[in-house]
C-alpha cells in the first residue's frame, strides 16, 4: 500500500464520472465515423456499441487491479515486474499519456486551420495552449478536475444540436442489420479505440479519489453516457450521409452542424468548432497530469518540473507535425498503442497479477509452516 494521499488533495467519488466521460470525448469523436463504416459500413453502430461493452470490461479489471493493490499504475507494475523493470515500464506510459496530449490538441489546430484561420500558424497556437496547460496543471489535481467538470457541462447544450440532422433523415438505408461479419464488426470496434481511449488515466489518479472502492458505478455511468453518446451520433451519420459520403468525409460530425441554420447565424458549424474547445482541455490537462505524476512517481523530481518537460515535448512535436499526412500518421501511431495498452495490456496484467499474488501467498505459507 501506497503512501495516502492528504485530505485536501482528494476529490468526490461521483466526479469520477466527469473524469472517465471528459477524457472519452474528444477530438476522436469529430470524424470517427469514416474510419468504423469503411469496415462495417451501416453496420458500424453495432461496431460502436461493442466497443463500448469491451469499455465497460476494462474499467471492472482497472478497478481489480487498483483495488488489490490499494495505489495506482506505478504500484501495480512495482507489485507484478519488481522496481526496476516496473519503472522502466511506466515511463514508456508516461510518453505514451504525452502522445495522447499531442494528438489531440495538434488534431484540435488542424480542425481550427481547416475550418476558421487557414493561415494561422500552429506554433501560435501550440505555445499559447502551452502555457494555458502549465498553470492548470501546475494547479494540482484538483484543478484539473475542476476544469474537467466545465468541459463536460458547458458543451451540453449544444449536442441537442446534432440530432437537426434527422430531419432530413433516411433510416431505411440502415436495413437489413447485420449485413457485415463477426470479423468486420470487430474490426470496426477496433477502429473506434482513438474515440474511447483516455479513461485508462484511471490507473493515476484513482488514490486521489475519496470512498474509491465505491467509485466503480461513476466510472461505469461516466463509460455508459459516452457509450450512447457515439452510439447516438453513428446513428445520425448513418442516417444522414451515405455510406460513399462518410467514406470520404474526414469530419463527419462538423459536417453534421452545418445543417444548423439560424437566423441570426449563417455557419453554425463556427460555433461547434469553437465550443469543441472545452471538450478537448480536459483531455489534454489529464493527460499531462499523467504523464507529470508518473514521472514525479518513478524518478522522484518534483511534479512541475515532470510537467514543464511535458510540456515541451508536447509543443515540439505538435510544430514538427505540419501536415495532414503526418497528422493522420502520428494519430494511427496513438490508436495503435492506445489500443494495445488499453484492451490487451491492462487485462494481461490482472492475469499476470493474480499469478504474482498466488506465487507470494504461496511462499508466505511455506515461510509460515517453517
Amino acid at each position: 500500500m501506497d503512501k495516502p494521499i492528504k485530505e485536501q488533495y482528494l476529490v468526490s467519488g461521483f466526479l469520477t464520472l466527469f473524469l472517465i466521460h471528459g477524457m472519452q470525448v474528444g477530438v476522436g469523436v469529430l470524424g470517427f465515423q469514416r474510419d468504423v463504416v469503411k469496415v462495417a459500413g451501416y453496420d458500424a453502430w453495432i461496431s460502436v456499441l461493442i466497443a463500448g461493452m469491451v469499455v465497460h470490461v476494462v474499467i471492472a479489471c482497472m478497478y481489480t487491479l487498483l483495488k488489490r493493490v490499494d495505489g495506482d499504475l506505478i504500484s501495480i507494475h512495482h507489485q507484478i515486474f519488481g522496481k526496476w523493470v516496473g519503472n522502466v515500464i511506466c515511463f514508456f506510459v508516461s510518453i505514451y499519456f504525452v502522445a495522447k496530449a499531442v494528438n489531440v490538441l495538434r488534431t484540435y489546430i488542424e480542425v481550427v486551420q481547416v475550418w476558421m484561420f487557414p493561415d494561422l500558424p500552429t506554433w501560435s497556437i501550440a505555445i499559447v495552449a502551452s502555457f494555458f496547460f502549465y498553470y492548470v496543471v501546475a494547479g494540482g489535481f484538483r484543478s484539473v478536475v475542476g476544469l474537467t467538470f466545465l468541459g463536460v457541462m458547458i458543451p451540453v447544450a449544444f449536442v441537442p444540436m446534432l440530432l437537426l440532422p434527422l430531419e432530413f433523415a433516411n433510416f431505411i438505408n440502415m436495413l437489413p442489420i447485420l449485413k457485415h461479419s463477426i470479423v468486420e464488426l470487430l474490426l470496426g470496434a477496433k477502429d473506434t479505440t482513438l474515440s474511447f481511449i483516455g479513461f485508462e488515466s484511471l490507473l493515476l489518479y484513482y488514490p486521489f479519489l475519496k470512498n474509491r472502492d465505491l467509485t466503480q458505478k461513476w466510472a461505469q455511468l461516466g463509460a455508459l453516457i459516452t457509450n450512447v453518446a457515439y452510439t447516438v451520433i453513428m446513428v445520425v451519420s448513418l442516417a444522414f450521409f451515405s455510406e460513399d459520403q462518410l467514406n470520404k468525409t474526414i469530419w463527419a460530425t462538423l459536417t453534421l452542424y452545418k445543417v444548423v441554420q439560424l437566423p441570426f447565424l449563417e455557419r453554425f458549424e463556427y460555433i461547434g468548432v469553437s465550443m469543441w474547445m472545452f471538450l478537448i482541455t480536459p483531455n489534454i490537462a489529464l493527460a499531462l497530469w499523467a504523464a507529470s505524476r508518473c514521472a514525479k512517481r518513478i524518478s522522484g523530481m518534483n511534479q512541475r518540473s515532470a510537467l514543464v518537460i511535458a510540456i515541451v515535448i508536447m509543443a515540439v512535436v505538435i510544430i514538427l507535425l505540419p501536415t495532414r499526412q503526418e497528422v493522420n500518421q502520428f494519430s494511427n501511431w496513438v490508436a495503435q498503442t492506445g489500443f494495445y495498452f488499453v484492451f490487451v495490456y491492462i487485462p494481461l496484467l490482472v492475469i499476470l497479477q493474480t499469478i504474482a499474488l498466488k506465487i507470494r501467498r504461496g511462499k508466505h505459507e511455506q515461510t509460515t509452516n517453517l
